[in-house]
Order: C-alpha cells, then sequence, then structure tokens
C-alpha cells in the first residue's frame, strides 16, 4: 500500500502540534513496513519545505527540499507553488491513499484516489456559533470542503467527532477515533532540575488567550493564600506576557516575579514537567490535549478542567474542576498541591494511564483505516 500525506502542514509550520503529529505517523508507519509487520510505502510530499520535523525523517519517505523559510514576501507564491508541485508528484507516484495534512478546497490527490483527512478539533466552529453564525454559514469553508471531499476522517477524541458530527452533520460511519501519543521522555537525567532553593512551581503550558482561559488560573491561584504565599506559577510557550496579562498579574497581587514566562527547546519543557507541583490545564474546551498526557510522562500530577476531551483523554488520572468557576479552581489546585498523598495517588494513576497512548498503536489504527478504504491493496 502506497500512502501519500500531502505538503500543507509542512509549509504552514516550521514547528508544531499537527506537523509533528503527521511526522510521527509516517514515521511509524514506515518502521512498520521496515520490521516486516505490514507492506506500506510512505511518501511526504513537500516541495520546498520548511518543518523542523520533515529534516529528522528518513529521506527516503521525503519528496522535497529543505530550505531556512521563504524569501521575504513570497510565502503566498510559494504556498501556490508546493501545492501545484506536490500534485504533480503525488499523482506521477500513483499512491494507494491520500491523507491530506490541513484544509483546503483544491483537490490534491488523483481522480479515483481515496482521501483520509484528520480533524484535530472544531474550536473556530464553536466559537462562531457562540457568535449567533448558523450551521449553514459555517459549510462555506475549506475546512467543510475538506470534510465533505475526504473519503473519511479520522477525529483525535470522541468529543471532536461529536462536534464534527453536530456541526457538519456527517454521518457516525464517516468519522473514526484514533487517539494520538506523546513522546516519552529521552534522556531523565536531563530533566532533573540543578536548583536546590527554587520555589515550587504551577506548570501552565501552551498559548495563553481566550478559551484557553489563562487569566481565569490567574484569578483561582490569587484568590488562594496558601498558594500564593508557597508557589510560583510558570507559563510556558505562547510568548512573552502583553501589558493586559502584566497588569493583571500586578493587580492580583502576585509578586515581582512570582508569575514567569518561560521557552525553549523540548528539553526545557521536559525539566518543567518533571520538577513542577503540577500541571494546571485550565482550557474551556480541546480537542484532545497533548500537555496532559506529556505530565504523566514525567511523573507530573494533572489539575485539569472537565470540559470537551479532556476527562476522555485523562479519564481518573486527574483533579478536575470547573474552567468557568474560580473558587471551583482553586479547591482543585489546593486539594493536590496541597496533599503529598493526593499529588503520588495522581503520579501514579497517571504512570498507568499514558501507557494507552503511544503512536504505534496510532499508526496501526490509521492503517487500519487506509485498509478499510483500499480492500484490494494490502
Amino acid at each position: 500500500m502506497k500512502i501519500a500525506f500531502d505538503h500543507q502542514a509542512f509549509t504552514l509550520q516550521k514547528t508544531g502540534g499537527i506537523s509533528r503529529y503527521f511526522c510521527r505517523l509516517a514515521d511509524h508507519l514506515s518502521d512498520s513496513n521496515d520490521s516486516g509487520v505490514c507492506n506500506v510505502d510512505v511518501g511526504i510530499f513537500a516541495p520546498l519545505y520548511r518543518n523542523q520535523y520533515l529534516r529528522k525523517l528518513p529521506q527516503s519517505i521525503v519528496h522535497g527540499y529543505a530550505i531556512t523559510d521563504y524569501p521575504l514576501k513570497t510565502a503566498t507564491v510559494c504556498v501556490t507553488a508546493n501545492r501545484l508541485l506536490a500534485r504533480k508528484s503525488i499523482k506521477n507516484w500513483q499512491p494507494d491513499i491520500v491523507h491530506e495534512t490541513y484544509y483546503s478546497s483544491k483537490i490534491i490527490a488523483p481522480p479515483a484516489c481515496p482521501v483520509v483527512l484528520t480533524v484535530f478539533d472544531m474550536i473556530s466552529e464553536l466559537d462562531l456559533l457562540a457568535k449567533g453564525y448558523s450551521n449553514s454559514e459555517l459549510k462555506t469553508t475549506e475546512k467543510y470542503k475538506s470534510v465533505m471531499r475526504a473519503d473519511h476522517v479520522i477525529c483525535i477524541s470522541h468529543s471532536t467527532k461529536k462536534d464534527l458530527m453536530d456541526i457538519f452533520e456527517i454521518s457516525s460511519e464517516k468519522a473514526s477515533v484514533v487517539y494520538l501519543a506523546c513522546d516519552p521522555p529521552e534522556n531523565e537525567e536531563a530533566c532533573i532540575s540543578k536548583e536546590s532553593n527554587q520555589r515550587p512551581y504551577l506548570l501552565y503550558v501552551g498559548l495563553r488567550e481566550g478559551y484557553k482561559n489563562f487569566t481565569g488560573l490567574l484569578r483561582a491561584i490569587s484568590s488562594s493564600q496558601k498558594i500564593m504565599k508557597e508557589f510560583d506559577l510558570v507559563a510556558f510557550g505562547g510568548g512573552n506576557f502583553n501589558a493586559e496579562e502584566q497588569n493583571l498579574i500586578k493587580e492580583l497581587g502576585f509578586s515581582v516575579g512570582q508569575v514567569k514566562q518561560l521557552g525553549g527547546e523540548d528539553e526545557v519543557l521536559n525539566n518543567l514537567y518533571k520538577k513542577a507541583a503540577a500541571l494546571v490545564y485550565p482550557s474551556i474546551y480541546e480537542g484532545f490535549g497533548l500537555p496532559p498526557l506529556e505530565a504523566m510522562s514525567h511523573q507530573c500530577p494533572v489539575i485539569s478542567s472537565n470540559t470537551s476531551a479532556m476527562p476522555e483523554i485523562i479519564a481518573q488520572a486527574g483533579e478536575y474542576f470547573d474552567p468557568r468557576s474560580t473558587e471551583n479552581m482553586t479547591a482543585a489546585i489546593e486539594a493536590v498541591v496541597l496533599s503529598s498523598s493526593r499529588t503520588q495517588e495522581l503520579i501514579n494513576i497517571g504512570l498507568a494511564r499514558k501507557k494507552h497512548f503511544n503512536w504505534e498503536r496510532c499508526a496501526q489504527e490509521t492503517l487500519g483505516v487506509y485498509r478499510a478504504l483500499a480492500p484490494v491493496v494490502q
């Protein structure tokens, strides 16, 4: 079976969760083929790519050339060129399946070739519906056109599948759920902080705007004298705090340096997970939510909102709260970080829970979707 991944994610992202997912998937499908488990030929068609993950894959599966970045003011031209060149290369390669890596109204697959699409979340659509848009208005988007064009859709959680079915009105048979995974810790020694005098801290990971609810977390922490006295807050990723965030941090009574923003490579984040008192995940909506799984891998207890996909993914390995209730969030944080027994309990459950999510399983279940669409080709 010949499986082609198109250029889109690798054209759009230098790094990021979507392109990382497709690289892990392609790599593990290729590994399965090498071990004799299945007969699969994988090709990623990204004529001119700037994605960092693609550089680390075996070049036998990457059809394209790495560049540092697109020249200034040429991004639109480069994206169009990539699409046209990728479409031609894929046609010449004659795949049995094309897996589109993002949403586009443009057809990339050869005629009669089955198309698979992965939908990660329905956040934008839910946001528009909350603003008064109708379902019919959402059916003009490239995402909707991609879903309708696809022969089958992979959703990364049952929560995402339900939202997709409700909003785009597709049948249950057209979509399958295949869970993501997180990369295992590579070097545990590097995850141990050398700072012996560091104050205990709570960890927040990712972007911070809107539904991510970072300001809700700030309010929840500031309402507890015990947490304010004993803990810092570290926000990893998302860029420097903006003026509004800085003002709120000051207004809520945090001391100078008590709320920190850090960035960096995976090694930095691994170290933060390993030494954090807990990961707090206050997001109102997630299609999956990788940070809780990453935290479990590093024996970091998880405190999470109880909405969308979080209970499905985290299961019993988290302390839950209503993300719209400051009091409820504060109580959940206190229940973990002020109790060594609850902390250890969540660590133990988390280590067991994370075993349900691995890239080998993701690859094999995805391969099952491909085979159902091309049963003659095995």
